[in-house]
């Protein structure tokens, strides 16, 4: 649905006080326990964040896309963590099932999903699968009324918190590529199910992941999205024009925060007898910062509401999430820079974020695969070929 602009606005002011407010002076904490507090995580299931994208009828708030990139601008304010916390539920984790799933798996998962009683996650990468998506060999084998999975993932984004991980599984030969890959809905207490020790990652303090081994766990037949074999990997590139909009704009909300923090401290940093700010050379790096955030925005927005009117994106959200999310990592550098020495040491938020948003540019396809889709794009419209 769209909201009306009021609505909208409110909501969105909401956010914003919630995440400067409550959420900022976190940040440190988070990152030093590696966990969020419970009671924040109940605050933003409050909020209704966990059911941003999910429609109406299943509990969820059912916002368009345009209306999910201003809340996770103002999310991308804050660290990445509190985010990640229901981003799988608004994204892979419950647009699948919206998109492809049966009404039986709509109405057992979404409610749940959307008020973040439960939390989805969604399991592809393997220790040989990862841009490459149609070659994980996870394997899901018919046996009678149920299916048996075997084999490991790794990287799994909540797969500690995980009430339910979606599966991708090789139904079909090794040859059939992703035409073989099935998607199947997985309780996570099922026997057989064990997750790896939590990963230690470069930055993203408070966001867990570890690898999950499946050992013959069974599932039933009713568990396969769609009820279709063979239709999981389609189900993953359906969803994906909507999780690189959502990175993109988490990453325009984010390079806004290092734009401020640089902003702040340029203004107040003294260096032979002036502010820094005052040094064209660190105006320069300002605006750059700021006119790359603008153009990232402008783009996140525009393709957004292309989304919502039902017109094909794909090439043009590649083109968001490549842009955004090198662009990021550019104004944190910069962020870093225009601190000095202090960008360099932890007590100073620039340090912490330039680790964080390194991750941006690796999921929901790394730089290097948008490269391609876009690429690829090009060429059909320009010769109709490939």
């Amino acid at each position: 649905m769209a909201l009306d602009q009021e609505t909208l606005n409110q909501f969105v002011d909401s956010v914003r006080r919630y995440v400067r407010d409550r959420l900022v002076p976190l940040e440190m904490q988070v990152a030093e326990e590696d966990r969020i507090p419970d009671d924040v995580i109940d605050e933003l299931k409050e909020l209704g964040l966990f059911g941003l994208s999910i429609p109406e009828e299943f509990g969820g708030l059912g916002l368009n896309m345009a209306e999910e990139a201003a809340i996770i601008q103002e999310m991308g304010y804050t660290s990445p963590v509190f985010r990640s916390m229901f981003g799988t539920n608004v994204g892979i984790g419950s647009q699948g099932i919206i998109i492809d799933g049966t009404a039986e798996q709509k109405a057992r998962y979404l409610p749940k999903l959307a008020t973040g009683e439960l939390i989805g996650s969604f399991a592809l990468t393997e220790a040989d699968a990862g841009s490459d998506a149609g070659s994980v060999m996870t394997s899901a084998r018919r046996e009678g009324d149920d299916y048996i999975i075997n084999g490991a993932k790794r990287y799994i984004t909540n797969a500690p918190r995980a009430g339910v991980f979606t599966v991708m599984a090789r139904t079909g030969r090794k040859e059939d590529g992703g035409r073989g890959v099935s998607a199947f809905l997985v309780d996570a207490d099922l026997p057989g199910i064990s997750l790896g020790k939590p990963d230690k990652k470069m930055g993203q303090k408070g966001a867990h992941t570890c690898d999950v081994m499946f050992d013959n766990v069974r599932v039933p037949a009713s568990a396969l999205i769609g009820g279709v074999e063979g239709q999981g990997f389609k189900t993953a590139m359906k969803v994906l024009d909507r999780g690189r909009l959502h990175i993109s704009a988490l990453s325009v909300g984010t390079a806004k925060r290092l734009i401020d923090e640089s902003l702040s401290y340029s203004s107040q940093r003294k260096q032979f007898g002036t502010e820094i700010a005052n040094f064209q050379l660190v105006q320069a790096m300002l605006a750059d910062s700021q006119t790359e955030y603008y153009a990232g925005k402008c783009m996140v927005e525009e393709t957004a509401r292309s989304y919502d009117a039902g017109q094909p994106v794909s090439m043009n959200a590649a083109s968001c999430k490549l842009f955004c999310t090198e662009m990021v990592g550019r104004v944190a550098d910069r962020a870093v820079q225009i601190h000095g020495g202090a960008g360099y040491i932890s007590e100073y938020c620039v340090e912490r974020f330039y680790r964080d948003v390194r991750l941006f540019r690796l999921y929901e396809g790394t730089s290097q695969i948008q490269q391609l889709v876009i690429a690829k794009q090009m060429l059909r419209n320009a010769t109709g070929s490939l």
